[in-house]
């Protein structure tokens, strides 16, 4: 009876098998949740979105000089841009469910063009103000012709070609884990209020599920709204009981929830149009500077649009399709240029990682989302009301959010050999390399006021600094660099590196399932085919 009884214990010692695409997701990119639900999952994605437009421009607004009228203008203006970029992303770029929306790697050329001596002799604020803007958007205009020639010119597609899951690791798992700093850190901003989100979003999305046995996922799906309407409901009643009336004024503007400004800022109806700043302007080392960051941009994007494909339960991107959505990528930051919205545009990583909250990766749910950017853009009033949710619960979003796209980004490791050296010293090396060296520019810049390359030429210096400054662009270089540089003919690296794995997707023709996830609509395909 005991050896009866063994075969099945050898069984229980097979590791986990690997998969191409992820399992157990409810809806993948082509198959829609019914209607009432899609625009639920829309409205969340929506309001997920909202932390990085409204903190951004929050940020910028005021150093260039703006009040909350500018402000509440431009965080429209970025909202509608941002719907626009992601209904184009979703039907001609990659197709992948991925919301595009600003990019904290755009913050810091347009800090430099603030600080530029050119605008110092400017006394009125709303003057200056309005050349700052100008210049961004010369800036923007400029920059986006490297992500639309690198994107549709296929070089991006012959550089993706040689990803291998073992390189792609630190970048994905970097473009999630590597903005930390905007997750606890802004929750302990207000902790009262950040915490709170954190522990029920996990008890609503992972907890609840498992003790009520319903027939229909409510609260794992819509965790975010629930969570976030109970936390900003006890925000309001904080702030009227006047929980924060001796507060510093520091505490207030994070922790009231009337402390934004956008509500009396916004109109009621009105549309964003170009040039609504004015004339672009152009400076040549401006330009240069942001065109570094638009490099950073589409490496970043390059790793969250894998993380995207992952949650939505495709199969790997091909090469060709990456390049189309980089291009598009770019087409996106010429808007924002055109527009003023003083930032580029990336995939929103926040929402990658909504898709793995909700487990669902429906083009349309995002699309629907895209509706709603543009319908609360032209809608002022309405849309500051979501819009002056405070910062902290976004914060709190974010720790889980992220967190999930990091861990995209480490299942790949599955595609890879664990037990060899090669594999441990890529991994490991670019990943500390990844954390580290941005962490002594990021410092450095806090202590001194400016990066550590400090040359006389102010251009140069915010090259080097931007790019250096990515976590994601610095681990995903390290890895790449080494992965196709240490004995990569070797046939035993192939298959350690996991290159094997991805061998079929690196032609559009190589799987089936590529012209399923990834064909353009209205058959386009014709016109425009993928290699």
């Amino acid at each position: 009876m005991a050896g009866a009884a063994a075969p099945p214990k050898q069984d229980e010692l097979v590791p986990h098998p690997v998969k191409d695409q992820l399992p157990n997701v409810s809806f993948c990119i082509n198959s829609p949740p019914p209607w009432p639900e899609a625009i639920l999952l829309g409205f969340q994605h929506y309001l997920v979105m909202l932390g990085t437009t409204v903190i951004i421009p929050t940020a910028l607004v005021p150093q260039m000089g703006g009040g909350n009228d500018e402000k509440a203008r431009v965080i429209q203006t970025l909202l509608f841009v941002a719907g626009i970029n992601t209904l184009l992303q979703t039907y001609f770029g990659t197709c992948l469910p991925a919301v595009m929306g600003g990019s904290y790697t755009f913050v810091a050329p347009t800090i430099s063009i603030i600080l530029a001596g050119r605008y110092s002799n400017i006394v009125d604020p709303h003057e200056k103000f309005l050349h700052i803007m100008r210049g961004t958007q010369g800036a923007l205009i400029v920059a986006s012709t490297l992500q639309i020639i690198v994107g549709f010119s296929g070089l991006w597609r012959n550089v993706t070609r040689f990803l291998s899951p073992l390189s792609a690791v630190p970048l994905v798992a970097l473009a999630g884990f590597g903005l930390y700093e905007l997750g606890f850190p802004g929750v302990a901003k207000c902790v009262e209020i950040g915490l709170p989100v954190i522990i029920l979003l996990v008890i609503f999305s992972q907890y609840i599920p498992h003790a009520i046995h319903s027939e229909r996922p409510v609260f794992d799906r819509f965790a975010v709204i629930f969570s976030i309407a109970i936390v900003w409901v006890y925000a309001y009643f904080l702030t009227i009981g006047g929980a924060y009336r001796h507060s510093p004024q520091k505490t207030q503007l994070h922790c009231r929830t009337d402390r934004s400004g956008l509500v009396g800022g916004a109109p009621w109806i009105r549309v964003p149009y170009p040039f609504q700043w004015g004339a672009p302007t152009f400076d040549a080392g401006e330009a240069f500077a942001m065109m570094a960051a638009s490099l950073v941009a589409l490496v970043e994007s390059t790793g969250t649009f894998i993380a995207v494909a992952r949650y939505a339960s495709a199969t790997p991107v091909p090469p060709s399709v990456l390049s189309r959505g980089i291009g598009w990528q770019g087409i996106g930051i010429l808007l924002d240029g055109l527009f003023g919205t003083a930032n580029g545009s990336s995939v929103s990583v926040e929402n990658a990682g909504l898709l793995a909250l909700t487990r669902v990766g429906s083009r349309r749910v995002v699309q629907i989302s895209a509706g709603f950017m543009i319908f609360f853009s032209i809608l002022g009033k309405f849309g500051a009301v979501f819009a002056s949710i405070p910062a902290p619960i976004f914060a709190a979003l974010y720790c889980i959010l992220f967190a999930y796209v990091g861990a995209a980004g480490v299942s790949f490791l599955q595609f890879c050999n664990l037990n060899s050296f090669r594999t441990k010293f890529i991994l490991g090396f670019s990943i500390f390399m990844g954390l580290s060296v941005p962490q002594y520019f990021n410092e450095y810049t806090s202590v001194a006021g400016y990066g550590p390359v400090h040359t006389g030429a102010r251009w140069f210096n915010d090259i080097i600094n931007v790019i250096f400054s990515s976590k994601p662009f610095v681990a995903g270089f390290v890895a790449f660099f080494l992965d196709n540089t240490l004995h990569r003919n070797d046939s035993a690296v192939r298959k350690d590196r996991g290159y094997h794995w991805w061998q079929k997707f690196r032609s559009f023709k190589g799987d089936q399932r590529s012209d399923e996830f990834y064909r353009l609509p209205f058959n386009l395909n014709k016109f425009f085919p993928s290699v």
